[in-house]
């Protein structure tokens, strides 16, 4: 996972970014592994450890020495959840399509250049993937990150296409920016995107951006599969359900630049 934001955001820049590390190792963890990660000193990231543990923002277990996720990040996590995420808005409409297609759903958002899954509903017959709530994965091999990539202005596409790694997962990976702007131009006309195995064989989907009344993209809503049945059939239900999130959109305080 791509987590190297510290940059120029001094201290505060430097915490986040060990804290990002932490949590994407999915465990208690060691200082030994922080520091096999750690871009900084090994004095420096003991002492952004300390700061962020004194915080609330990790835990330190005495007994195990590990670090783990705090209690305060896991409240923030709750409120951002709620205040900032499509997850609350798009909760009914992601069971209607769920039921209604009996495959995997998905809805995510946008997190710098990479796709953060922040709801999903699992198939009739569950099916193992990747992909599940609080996860991030590459923007320019699944569904919902190209839906999404296709609706952005080239302002913002331009870097956030900077910022992929174009590592081939399957044969069926674009690993060209060349060829992945052909692809959105496609998508663009045609209000949807697939993933046709291109980040984990043998799974597919249809995927539909979620746009503010200015056209704005805010999420990505999909139907995913293992099923060699044609994806537009669930075009329909994932459109239905597109439309009642976004037109939700008005009636919720979310951010949309210039809109106000």
């Amino acid at each position: 996972m791509n987590v190297q934001r510290g940059g120029s955001d001094g201290t505060v820049g430097k915490a986040l970014e060990v804290l990002d590390r932490v949590a994407a190792l999915g465990r208690p963890v060691r200082f030994s592994e922080v520091m096999d990660q750690s871009p900084y000193p090994k004095a420096t990231t003991y002492r952004l450890l300390q700061t962020l543990t004194n915080q609330g923002m990790l835990r330190l277990d005495p007994d195990s020495g590990t670090y783990a996720p705090g209690m305060r990040l896991v409240r923030m996590a709750h409120a951002a959840w709620a205040q900032s995420s499509l997850a609350p808005i798009a909760q009914p409409y992601l069971d209607e399509l769920s039921e209604a297609v009996g495959e995997t759903v998905h809805l995510a958002q946008l997190d710098g250049a990479q796709v953060l899954y922040v709801d999903k509903r699992n198939a009739t017959t569950r099916v193992p993937m990747y992909s599940d709530a609080g996860k991030v994965g590459p923007a320019y091999c699944t569904g919902v990150g190209k839906a999404m990539l296709a609706f952005l202005p080239e302002a913002e596409l331009a870097p956030v296409l900077a910022q992929q790694s174009w590592h081939r997962f399957t044969p069926n990976t674009i690993t060209t920016p060349e060829a992945m702007r052909a692809e959105l131009a496609e998508i663009r006309a045609a209000g949807h995107a697939y993933d046709r195995e291109e980040h984990e064989p043998g799974i597919r989907c249809i995927a539909m951006p979620v746009l503010s009344a200015k056209g704005r993209v805010q999420g990505a809503v999909s139907v995913t599969t293992n099923g060699p049945g044609p994806l537009d059939d669930y075009l329909p239900a994932l459109r239905a359900a597109v439309t009642k999130i976004s037109g939700d959109l008005r009636d919720w305080r979310f951010p949309d630049k210039g809109e106000e």
